[in-house]
């Protein structure tokens, strides 16, 4: 048998509608996911927590409390990024530690840890708190393809994340080009020579992700990732419907009901047209050409956020042609939080300039400077002594460099909140000015319910006929302004671009 793990709660919304489904849009649906008989149900981590907080001015905690006081049997599934947390930068032992406890004690029963540069050492710190939380520790492995990426060291990756306290690995294919006969591969070596279980996780934006899973499934994969229809597809994960449909009456049965399946995607169906604005056509559909410029789904829709608000969309084939250039420089690094950021940004800007690292971003700069752990492959020797200038790299541990933060943190977040808890310091320690400006709007009144409630009336504006603005039938609408700029902002706010735009006129 084969499990399924549900991805409707998490990724299924991250990757079709930039992470905007709300809390009172899951709790409806929560005891019939729970009935169903999942392997687990992810439903926090990733994007959630910044998009809670900085979009929806929802407290991401209390969502996990809603939803663990509704799903009673199946385990609760969290992305966790290893050293940055549910962030962008790496962050101090004491709050990886504080946070991992505090989100185990919340909910969380087990937590997905990956890293972007798959350096072991930037996962070892929350494999460990993961134990000692109680939790379930699965190490990931980023799946990509690239000269310094041969399978043997997939392997190697496994077997030491095993041995930092690992119970079952994640082969995590973030950009959906994981072709059926690496699956199949890397599955077979994992559970041979490791001898964890091994759970599959992929997006459709090649096409090929259920025959990704299929070979998985007979290679001896415990588990793969799905996500109901609705919210299946294109840069998600392939249907669990789908899924279990071609498994039934094999081996591989997930003995799930599809009566059951069926209703939930009818009341997901519903919620879906509650986010049609936020959903652009193109996230939906397949995209060969990820395999040969492996940028991810959402990374994919980022550059095209900034390539357009720059007035620049005509340059994304030149954008596409440097990102595996800028990898190649970097050492190869697999495409996903934050590394598809640095690279992506860093050619973009590499085009608009017109020079090839004219200007290199701060994040590239950090990055050559190790401060994001060890790259796979050799830097371009050019760049590194550009960046470098004489000055020593570092080798070590990244974290290691870092001051314990959570008191500093705690003292700071009670000068805007007296009585804070320890759920809302780590909030704040993650995302200082993001939580500082969710509680100013939630003591000035705006909370998720008045969002609701302004969106609904402008909403209902929009449709009377004759109303400004309003598309003549038959239109197909593309990403919404407010999906643009949630992207942006994900995406540091397109600092970089708005330093760049007089210079690429020059």
């Amino acid at each position: 048998m084969v499990a399924i793990t549900e991805t409707v709660l998490r990724d299924g919304h991250q990757s079709l509608i930039a992470t905007r489904m709300r809390t009172r849009h899951m709790l409806p649906a929560a005891e019939r996911l729970d009935a169903v008989g999942y392997r687990s149900l992810e439903v926090w981590g990733g994007a959630t927590f910044d998009v809670c907080l900085r979009f929806l001015h929802e407290d991401p905690w209390e969502r996990l409390r809603a939803l663990k006081r509704r799903i009673r049997k199946t385990p609760l599934q969290m992305l966790l990024r290893g050293q940055n947390l549910v962030g962008y930068r790496h962050y101090p032992d004491d709050l990886v530690e504080r946070f991992v406890r505090r989100a185990a004690h919340e909910g969380v029963d087990i937590f997905r840890v990956f890293d972007a540069l798959n350096d072991p050492r930037n996962m070892e710190t929350a494999l460990r708190a993961v134990r000692s939380a109680g939790g379930r520790a699965q190490g990931t492995i980023c799946y990509t393809q690239s000269p310094v990426h041969p399978l043997e060291s997939f392997v190697r990756l496994g077997r030491t994340l095993a041995q930092m306290g690992a119970e079952e690995l994640c082969l995590k294919d973030m950009g959906g080009f994981m072709p059926p006969s690496d699956a199949g591969s890397l599955v077979r070596a994992l559970v041979h020579e490791v001898g964890l279980p091994v759970v599959v996780h992929t997006h459709s934006s090649s096409g090929m992700s259920a025959m990704a899973c299929m070979a998985a499934a007979d290679a001896g994969a415990t588990a793969v990732d799905a996500a109901l229809s609705p919210f299946a597809g294109g840069a998600s994960q392939p249907p669990t419907e789908s899924l279990v449909g071609a498994f039934r009456g094999g081996p591989h049965d997930p003995r799930l009901d599809v009566g059951q399946l069926a209703e939930l995607a009818e009341y997901f169906q519903g919620v879906l047209a509650h986010y049609r604005p936020m959903l652009d056509l193109r996230s939906l559909q397949t995209d060969p050409g990820v395999l040969l410029h492996q940028v991810p789904g959402g990374m994919l829709s980022n550059l095209l956020s900034q390539l357009k608000e720059q007035d620049q969309l005509a340059r994304l084939p030149e954008v596409l042609a440097e990102i595996p250039r800028v990898r190649a420089d970097l050492g190869y690094p697999p495409l996903v939080t934050p590394t598809s950021q640095i690279v992506g940004i860093q050619a973009v800007v590499n085009v608009l300039v017109g020079t090839r690292y004219q200007q290199v971003t701060r994040e590239v700069s950090d990055y050559v400077r190790g401060l994001y752990g060890t790259a796979p492959g050799p830097l371009d020797p050019a760049l590194r002594a550009k960046v470098l200038a004489g000055t020593p790299a570092i080798t070590g541990r990244p974290a290691d460099l870092l001051a314990p933060e959570y008191e500093r943190m705690l003292a700071e977040v009670r000068m805007i909140v007296p009585s804070a808890s320890e759920e809302e310091a780590l909030s704040y320690a993650v995302f200082p000015s993001v939580y500082a400006a969710y509680r100013r709007a939630a003591d000035q009144g705006l909370t998720a319910d008045v969002l609701d409630a302004a969106a609904a009336g402008v909403l209902a504006a929009l449709r009377r006929p004759g109303a400004p603005g309003r598309m003549p039938p038959g239109t197909v609408p593309g990403a919404s302004p407010w999906a643009r700029e949630g992207r942006n902002r994900l995406m540091n706010g397109g600092r970089w671009l708005h330093e760049t735009r007089g210079r690429a006129g020059r």
